[in-house]
């Protein structure tokens, strides 16, 4: 809009312009070098500007035709570099549809035509890890890290590939140089991380971790976390070998991430060999609320040394009050009761826990039913149910269960990776549904309503042999899995108390002959049981190559024999 108001401007002015020239009188009369031109000054005016209006053309003319090679050169150059783009472009899209033929023809047209180009360097080099080809993708990587633009490009490239190549000791080392040159790299710095933590260089862990604080890659609060876990995983290497440094550690740890299980249970224990028992219990404390632990139960009812087993009760118990309703408080409260011989205790704290048990609630079940009456048949079901109860929370990090704490994953070196749940492999499925309704429960049933009977004790020499069709305990040892192995029995059992058979036909019970038994007895398999091969497993190495024929009889083998 306001082009055209200018425009129409500068028109009019031209036409008033050219109006008052055509009104102005007088003659313009031009002498050069024996020429004389005699004209009116309108006639000159545009004669003037004519030829002004000839010489910009003339000029435009001759610009062109000296800059034509150039142009010419320009546009080769700008044609080859969109054929360049356009195949580091379709390149690209193959390599993300996964087509390894067309990534590598548009690699080679983009380093035809665009060779320069870094994206044409990255597309030769997914183009040759795409279709396998590690040495092309090596090289490519190496032509890229010595480039400024793309060095570390390259060496994460290189860092990838002496991971693919199993080769550690390359990676870290093209680790630790793209963590030179740029100090705020993520990738570099986690490698080098974690490298250190693998290596017990907990020293040179923190330091990276304070230059990752610095740069920006944490905050405040991970900052304070992984410091703690680094802390504490020295405190415990030095536990047997530098006692102060290792207590200065952990309560340095215990400050920086007070629910941390494993340094709260160290520095409760520094804290209460020093006397200091309500400080050791205020630590516990914290990292109790937080997630109840059977380590953090254990130090706190032995936070004071040479205390009672009722004293230790008492004390687990203002400790379980603090996490009402958790597993772990019923575990230790009843662990406590059982030491303190207060069975009813006991069975009050497991009682909400016994209709789908873990396998510790089982054990201590059966630790209960032989301690308090001596009743092993109930004992031996209580553990056989262990045996198939749902498994209790482990330290799991990735998918790797580990019986000890440890402050990296040995799958990803992700640290403080390690977290107290049940691992995937025992969660529930829809196998659970038909497992609860085995023949397994049904007499498992029966054999904890039964009254309980304890046989008084017999001398060994005077005990009969009994029959093993008198003992139904092989049924159930059939309906497990045969890829899990039966349980010791505890040393308890040693003792000579003579116990009744766990499942047997009773006559106060009103059942006539032997129980009915299933004529197939199904196996049952807990969730987390891969089963058993069905086919054996082949050995390359023993199979012979051409087995020796059997020999043939009647007149064909005697032929055979009698020639050879």
């Amino acid at each position: 809009m306001y082009r055209i108001i200018l425009f129409l401007l500068l028109i009019a002015l031209a036409a008033a312009g050219a109006a008052w020239v055509a009104d102005q009188g007088g003659d313009v009369m031009l002498s050069w070098d024996g020429w004389r031109v005699d004209t009116s000054l309108p006639v000159f005016a545009l004669a003037l500007g004519v030829a002004i209006i000839a010489a910009m053309l003339a000029w435009s003319i001759v610009r062109a035709l000296w800059r034509l090679p150039e142009r010419i050169r320009r546009g080769r150059r700008e044609r080859r570099q969109a054929r360049g783009r356009h195949a580091i472009t379709h390149g690209l899209l193959a390599i993300g549809h996964g087509d390894a033929a067309a990534a590598r023809a548009h690699a080679d047209v983009a380093r035809k035509h665009a060779a320069g180009d870094p994206l044409a360097l990255l597309l030769h080099a997914q183009s040759a890890q795409l279709s396998g080809d590690r040495g092309a993708a090596k090289k490519a990587f190496h032509a890229m890290a010595e480039r400024e633009d793309t060095r570390l490009l390259g060496l994460r490239g290189l860092f990838i590939e002496a991971q693919r190549s199993d080769d550690p000791v390359s990676a870290v080392l093209i680790a630790e140089e793209a963590l030179k040159l740029a100090p705020g790299s993520t990738w570099a710095s986690h490698a080098v991380l974690g490298f250190r933590c693998a290596q017990g260089d907990w020293s040179g862990a923190l330091s990276i971790l304070d230059d990752n604080l610095a740069s920006g890659l944490i905050d405040k609060a991970a900052y304070r976390r992984q410091r703690g876990v680094l802390l504490t995983a020295r405190a415990l290497e030095l536990e047997n070998v530098d006692r102060d440094r290792s207590r200065d550690s952990v309560m340095e740890a215990v400050k920086l991430a007070p629910t941390l299980a494993p340094a709260a249970v160290l520095a409760a224990k520094y804290e209460s060999e020093a006397h200091q028992v309500r400080r050791a219990m205020r630590i516990v404390e914290a990292a109790w609320i937080a997630q109840p632990h059977p380590d953090l139960a254990d130090a706190y009812a032995h936070v004071k040394l040479g205390d009672s087993a009722r004293q230790r009760l008492v004390r687990v118990e203002n400790l379980a009050a603090k996490a009402p309703g958790h597993l772990e408080s019923a575990l230790a409260l009843a662990r406590a009761a059982i030491d303190a011989s207060e069975f009813a205790r006991a069975r009050e704290a497991l009682a909400p826990f016994t209709a789908a048990p873990t396998q510790r609630v089982a054990m201590l079940m059966a630790e209960i039913e032989r301690t308090e009456h001596g009743d092993s048949g109930r004992a031996r079901a209580w553990t056989l149910r262990a045996v198939r109860a749902l498994h209790d929370p482990v330290w799991t990090a990735d998918g790797y269960v580990s019986d000890r704490w440890r402050p990296v994953s040995p799958v990803s070196g992700r640290l403080d990776a390690f977290q107290w749940q049940t691992p995937v492999a025992a969660l529930p499925s829809d196998r659970t549904a038909a497992i609860e309704a085995s023949e397994f429960d049904k007499q498992f049933d029966e054999a904890m309503a039964a009254p309980r009977r304890v046989e008084p004790p017999r001398e060994p020499a005077a005990e009969p042999a009994r029959p093993a069709a008198q003992d139904n305990s092989p049924v159930i040892a059939a309906a497990r899995p045969a890829a899990a192995p039966a349980p010791s029995p505890p040393p308890a059992e040693a003792a000579p108390v003579t116990s009744a058979p766990l499942f047997r036909a009773r006559a106060d019970l009103g059942k006539a002959g032997a129980p009915a038994v299933p004529p197939v007895i199904p196996i049952v398999r807990p969730p987390d049981d891969p089963g058993i091969d069905d086919e054996a497993v082949s050995d390359e190495f023993a199979e012979q190559i051409n087995p020796p024929q059997g020999q043939a009889g009647g007149w064909r083998g005697f032929l055979a024999r009698w020639g050879g």
